[in-house]
């Protein structure tokens, strides 16, 4: 259960870490957006993807966001990737036809053209995991409400509960690293009694797992409980007018970063643009042939 790291603040002092969570949030979904842009060719569109996982890639090493916590949050990813590819590969589709035969099953021809798709849908999955990795590493719970909150005020003129939303969420992140410990206990626990997790058949593994689930929602509802009775205690009202202790700052980082991520995210745009224009896209590879012919 420690392989999923999202929800676990780091503390660092780190470039990051410093930002406004008003501006990490938005730049995350920017960028997040900028992620599904899919150009004509295919190559184009997976060398931009690889530039993408470079420049994030960067920016873990500055977040000191540690590879460890990626490469465990992958490892529970096995069974979405397998799937993901065996849709791809299996399931007929009227635009592999003319495209390169990888090899045939039987009769059934498997195209390179499956392979490309499925390879971009999880590594678009990987960008928003790193993304998420990045932001939930960086930021305290209670600034990631603050920035929330800040998002939705103006909803509050037509009585949105933008400061109980925003809550609920920072409880949610906040409660996953605590889920992940409890039931990594419960695990153990169980496991002591004799509960075998990894043998043994369907039926023997389904009642392992139940043996896990109920303890761990006890635990849950437990927990929950004991939070909204010390939030009762000490006078905690959604509906009344706050303060906050700590007050969130636009600083000189935050401009850098926002112009920084702002003019390369519009340069994306404008050579997606100018792809869809173009009649058969834009293929950076040919571009660079044209520019270097001695490539």
């Amino acid at each position: 259960m420690n392989s999923i790291a999202l929800g676990r603040y780091t503390p660092y002092s780190t470039f990051t870490h410093r930002l406004d969570p008003r501006n990490k949030l938005f730049l995350v979904i920017a960028l997040m957006v900028v992620i599904f842009f899919q150009f004509k060719v295919m190559s184009t569109t997976l060398l931009f993807s690889g530039i993408y996982l470079l420049l994030f890639l960067i920016l873990m090493l500055v977040s000191r966001v540690s590879f460890l916590n990626l490469l465990r949050s992958l490892r529970g990813m096995w069974f979405l990737v397998i799937f993901v590819v065996a849709v791809y590969v299996f399931i007929p589709n009227s635009n592999y036809t003319g495209t390169s035969i990888a090899f045939r099953i039987a009769d059934y021809p498997i195209y390179w053209q499956a392979f490309y798709q499925s390879g971009y849908i999880v590594l678009r999955l990987l960008l928003m995991l790193i993304l998420m990795l990045i932001l939930t590493s960086t930021t305290k719970p209670m600034d990631l409400t603050f920035g929330l909150e800040w998002y939705m005020s103006p909803l509050k003129i037509i009585r949105f509960p933008a400061h109980e939303i925003a809550m609920t969420i920072s409880i949610a992140l906040r409660f996953i690293p605590t889920l992940l410990d409890e039931t990594e206990r419960i695990m153990k626990a169980q496991s002591s009694r004799g509960v075998d997790f990894n043998h043994g058949g369907l039926f023997k593994r389904f009642k392992a797992i139940i043996s896990l689930i109920i303890p761990l929602f006890v635990s849950a509802i437990e927990r929950s409980e004991e939070l909204a009775n010390a939030m009762q205690v000490r006078g905690y009202n959604p509906r009344a007018k706050r303060t906050h202790f700590h007050v969130l700052r636009f600083r000189v980082s935050d401009l850098f970063a926002f112009l920084f991520t702002i003019l390369f995210i519009g340069g994306i745009i404008t050579l997606f643009v100018f792809d869809q224009i173009s009649k058969d896209g834009i293929n950076v590879f040919e571009i660079i042939f044209k520019i270097n012919p001695g490539f």
